[in-house]
């Protein structure tokens, strides 16, 4: 080497990039999102789907919450019943749409399309974590017409743009856990017939046996073990907490968080691993 020249140091063949995990995450992020981006125009496409599915928690917030204010031992401390149920029909509404997505995977399967994502370089967790991320659309399209519905029936809605971007993470998050889940009955099902009747066996148990119509003191005690277990359980005290005005989480908005985010990872990570089973 020449006096006064700069030596240059060449990095080795094969050596790995510091800007190799930004690149691989961006990658999987693009796969994610192109899933998703699929999964929402089929919504755009069909606009009236969303109000269809408006006509039912406007049912059970008028009726139900009506009629049941009148029970003795549902009215809360914290003001009127109908208020203690519109953050549980709001995660009821986002329960019962995210948990026949799984129906959608099976279509896709008998059109060809799953066989498509199936080829792709995608990884398995990324066409999952983009399904999940649709439904998370979904879920909020739902949760603004419930709290469109909520104001104009009185209800104490909490419009703080704070909470209102915590309820929204939660929406996000308990929707796509419930779609995640659903995609794993999918799997194992691998029928339309089949899955739509383990669909309606599933759902009912999961929003009775939790905190969304009834407080959890008035249960019986094996019912409060259960709905201890139950991550709607989690997803409506947070919900109770960050949308009506004054309320507070009974078991800590952190914890209600953390325990959604783990479900959904294991949930993500089980449905990865049997996603191609659905071809077979």
């Amino acid at each position: 080497m020449r006096p006064g020249t700069t030596a240059i140091s060449a990095k080795p063949a094969g050596a790995p990039s510091v800007a190799d995990p930004i690149d691989s995450l961006m990658g999987f992020a693009t796969q994610a999102y192109a899933v998703a981006d699929a999964e929402v125009r089929k919504l755009r496409h069909d606009p009236s789907e969303l109000l269809t599915r408006a006509i039912q928690p406007a049912i059970w917030l008028v009726l139900f919450g009506e009629v049941m204010a009148q029970v003795r031992g549902l009215t809360t401390d914290n003001g009127r019943y109908l208020d203690f149920l519109a953050p549980g029909i709001l995660a009821q509404s986002v329960l019962f749409a995210a948990i026949f997505y799984g129906i959608a995977a099976i279509w896709e399967r008998d059109l060809g399309v799953l066989h498509r994502y199936m080829v792709s370089p995608a990884p398995r967790s990324a066409l999952v974590i983009g399904k999940a991320v649709s439904s998370a659309v979904r879920g909020l399209s739902q949760a603004a017409m419930v709290y469109l519905l909520a104001l104009l029936l009185g209800i104490s809605v909490d419009l703080d743009p704070i909470h209102l971007a915590a309820a929204i993470g939660m929406i996000a998050l308990g929707s796509g856990l419930f779609s995640t889940f659903s995609l794993i009955i999918a799997c194992i099902v691998r029928t339309r017939e089949r899955f739509m009747g383990i669909g309606q066996v599933l759902t009912m148990p999961i929003f009775f046996a939790s905190n969304a119509i009834y407080p959890i003191d008035i249960m019986p005690r094996w019912l409060k073990v259960v709905s201890l277990a139950n991550p709607l359980t989690y997803e409506v005290d947070a919900l109770r907490a960050l949308m009506l005005v004054g309320n507070t989480s009974r078991y800590g908005l952190a914890a209600d968080f953390i325990v959604l985010a783990a479900i959904s990872a294991v949930m993500i990570v089980i449905a990865a691993r049997i996603y191609p089973r659905l071809t077979m």
